[in-house]
Order: structure tokens, then sequence, then C-alpha cells
């Protein structure tokens, strides 16, 4: 039965506050981990595992042995905030059982709340901000002292290129790779630049050798992570801003993400490689063509629109118009035949009017996307919405809108999933089905879900499948042999 508007929006809404919690292994002291938001976050918890694994600290799933719970966290949207703030209330318990236990708060919300938080969650013992996890151990030295400890100070350089993540969580087939870090995009609704800091890049060979890491640890996927990919720019190091102040030299053999996902590739021929996330007006037809260029990238692309209405674009300060927006998707229909496209969408922005929600709803049945994360708007502080612009539309005709966004996404998923029905797919097996024992799951290059009887198949393996039926957001099949 189809869910009703509200159950759509929590669903949806639920996908950004969910927790990943990291799988324990090891034997000393305990460090219990839960990561909330964006795949950068559970990137930066690998990374945070890494170092206090130096430090002596192993990683448990169970909370009652912890002696350490690290919550990394994420400021996107009010509720992912107060998902965490909940989730804090519940560790009341644990604290009074065990008075030594220590409990910190990471990531985004962590660098905007900052000192705050010790008086707003007096449990919480340890602040750390995205850019300070190398001062961990320190931090935790301090806190050994009975004080509490904060480091949230934005870096310009950090991008963690010489740690090597603890792959922790994760099913052994498919990993995250890092590649920058920050945003400059200054997107009005958006707390990302003020959390994250500027945008800077890794040096492509770290990005490189993990790569190949992973292929030879029996990876089989890796995604490149930033909060932009399309404006990577290695130039030897330091702010994209700065690039125009570097030498002619260091210009002229810069490594621009186009130019990082050839040397991927082809470093990595065996594996697949996907990317996330790209903005639409940093997005070059040199990007599309690399992707064109090599069968291991996959033929799948994230591109957050955020609005139909060039009106509201504008107001959103995203970069591009309508117009633009369509020129791109047109391009990428081109140079990649069959790619598919998934996006972002926010309804009830300010002064969004049913005229501006009518074109979202246009632009969608334009490029009838294979899914998106839909939301409804919340004022995010200190960004320019919340401090120039009423938040103006009431909650209602937000969740009305939402609800239409979601309905009319239903119909183009199933539209999208219904067109591979009778056609061999290449899947990349990930694991057991979560409704049947008797089933794997896996991806196609196009990101789709697939679900077919196991038999002697594993986790790892590229299957060839017949589609045989789908629903909205999975297709069903046989397997038909490994793939070539």
């Amino acid at each position: 039965m189809e869910k009703n508007g509200v159950e759509r929006e929590l669903l949806e809404e639920s996908r950004q506050g969910e927790a990943l919690v990291l799988e324990g292994i090891g034997t000393g002291k305990k460090l219990y981990m839960e990561s909330y938001g964006c795949q950068m976050n559970f990137s930066d918890s690998e990374i945070v595992a890494s170092i206090l694994q130096k430090d002596g600290y192993e990683t448990t799933n169970s909370l009652e042995e912890a002696d350490l719970i690290l919550l990394n966290t994420c400021s996107i949207r009010e509720k992912a905030e107060q998902t965490v703030r909940t989730r804090l209330d519940q560790f009341n318990t644990l604290k009074k059982e065990n008075p030594e236990l220590k409990i910190g708060v990471l990531g985004c919300m962590a660098e905007r709340v900052k000192e705050k938080f010790f008086q707003e969650e007096k449990l919480v013992d340890l602040v750390v901000g995205p850019d300070a996890y190398r001062d961990l151990p320190n931090l935790l030295e301090e806190m050994d002292g009975g004080r509490k400890a904060v480091n949230v100070i934005l870096s310009k350089e950090e991008t963690y290129h010489d740690i090597e993540p603890v792959r922790l969580g994760g099913n052994g087939v498919t990993a995250f790779v890092s590649i920058t870090r920050g945003c400059d995009n200054m997107c009005t609704f958006c707390v990302v630049p003020f959390t994250r800091g500027r945008e800077r890049s890794r040096n492509p060979q770290t990005i490189i050798d993990e790569c190949i890491q992973l292929g030879a640890e029996g990876y089989k996927e890796i995604t490149l992570l930033g909060q932009n990919v399309d404006s990577y720019l290695w130039y030897g190091g330091g702010l994209k801003k700065d690039f125009t102040k570097a030498s002619p030299m260091a210009q002229s053999t810069a490594v621009h993400f186009a130019d990082l996902l050839h040397m991927v590739a082809k470093a990595v021929p065996s594996m697949r490689i996907r990317f996330s996330t790209s903005n639409p007006q940093d997005m070059k037809d040199d990007v599309l063509h690399a992707i064109a260029a090599h069968e291991n990238i996959c033929k799948y692309i994230h591109l957050p629109v955020q609005s139909g209405s060039s009106r509201i674009l504008k107001e959103m300060n995203r970069g591009h118009n309508r117009e633009e927006y369509i020129a791109l998707i047109d391009r990428i229909r081109k140079i990649i035949p069959g790619c598919a496209i998934s996006h972002d969408m926010i309804s009830g922005f300010p002064t969004e009017t049913e005229e501006d929600h009518a074109e979202t709803l246009s632009l969608m049945d334009y490029v009838k996307y294979e899914f998106g994360y839909m939301f409804f708007y919340s004022e995010r502080p200190n960004t320019y919405a919340a401090r120039k612009m009423e938040d103006d539309i009431p909650l209602e005709v937000k969740k009305r809108r939402l609800a239409e966004i979601i309905s009319r996404q239903q119909v183009h998923s199933a539209e999208r999933t219904a067109s591979y029905v009778g056609r061999t797919l290449e899947v990349l097996v990930e694991g057991r089905s979560k409704k049947s024992e008797a089933d794997l799951y896996g991806r196609t290059t196009y990101n789709t879900v697939v679900v077919f009887p196991r038999e002697d198949y594993k986790p790892g393996d590229l299957v060839q499948v017949e589609i045989e039926r789908a629903t909205p957001a999975t297709l069903i099949g046989k397997a038909k042999g490994y793939a070539s």
C-alpha cells in the first residue's frame, strides 16, 4: 500500500538521521562509534578509528562495554541534530552506571555548536570538529585529568591524506576514499562551509595508492568522496581559492577532477569507481567524457538541483539556473547514453510560490530521475538564509509540497526500474538480502539495487542477472552466470 505524505516524508528524512554503527574489533580500550548523515561522516569515522587505534582503542558494537562513546554528527538539517540530542539523552543511564565513561561529539554539529555543547548537554565530555581528529589522543589525555576537552579549529590544509582508514562496518566489497574537504559554494541554505571550511584537495598520488591498496585487500568498488568532487584541484596543496596565486608551473601541472578520474580508472582497472557529490555549476564536460571513456567508472551521477525554479535557485545562490541545469542533463544523456541520474530536492524554501513548486515538478518530469533525496526546508543557524530571509512558508505547505515531490519521484522511479525488465545487467554482489537469506543483493553500474537467488554466488562476485520484475526501488531477477 502506498504510504501517505507524512509517512513518505519521515521515510526520506530518516535516511539522513540513521546511525551507522562501526563493528567491533580487538581487545584494547573500547571505542563505540555512531555516524550520522552523509557518506563523508562515515568515512571520517573510519579515520577517527584509525587515529584512536594507534592510541590503544579498539572498536566495539556494544555500548555497555564502551570506555569511550563518540557520535559523529550532521548539521545539514534540524532533524539530524535533534536525533543526536535524543541519542545523548539515552546515554544518561550508561553514564550513571559507569561514571568513568567518556562521551564525545564529533563532526559538523560539534563545529557548529562548539563549547556550548557542554552547557546544553551536561554529559558530553569532548567536542571535536571535522579538521581536528589528529588531536584526539591529546584531548583524551586532557580528559584524564577530569576536564572537558574541545578542538573545533578549521584547517586550511588538513585532508588526512596520510592516514589509512580502519575499514569498519562495511561489507568488504565497497569502500569510501576521501578526495576533497570543505566547500566554497556558499548556498544560502547550507551550513557545510561553516562546519567544514574552505575547499582543499588531497594529493592525487595518495588517492591512487589508497585505491590500489583497497584492490589488494579484495575490495571491488570505491566511491570518491567530497562535498563537491567536481571542484577537486591539486596544485601542490592549499585552498582552492588560492590557486590563482600559485606559480605558473603549479597551475600548468594542476590535476583537476577529470584528470583524477582518468588516473584512478587506469590505476585500478578491475575496480568499479563511483563519486559523490557533484554540483551542477562545477561539473564540466571533461568529467562526462572521462566517465564515458572508462568501462569501470559507473554510469551514474548524483546531481543535486534543490529546485526547478530559476528564481528560487538564485535565492539559494546555487550558481546555475533551470535552463543551465537542463542543458547539463542533455549533455549527460548525449555523452553518456543511459546514464542514471539522481537528485536532492528541497520544498518550501523562503518565498517559494506554487508556481515555483510547479516548476520543480515539471523539471522532475523532464529528467525522470532514478531516485532522489527529498526534504522540506529547515532553517540552519548562521546561514545566509537564516540571517537574511524569513522562513515564510507554513509547515503544512512545505509538507504538502514535499509529498507531491515524493509522489512524482515514485512514479518516475517505477518507470525507470520497469525499463530494465527483460534486460541482463552486470551486478556487483554486496551481501545477503535483508528480506531473505536465500537471496543476494548488489548494484548495477546505474546504482540500482538488484536481488536474485544466492545459489553459489558470494559478495564481491560480478554476476550477470536477467531482470524479471521490478519495484520502484529494486530489480528482481535470476543469475545467468559470472560476468566476463
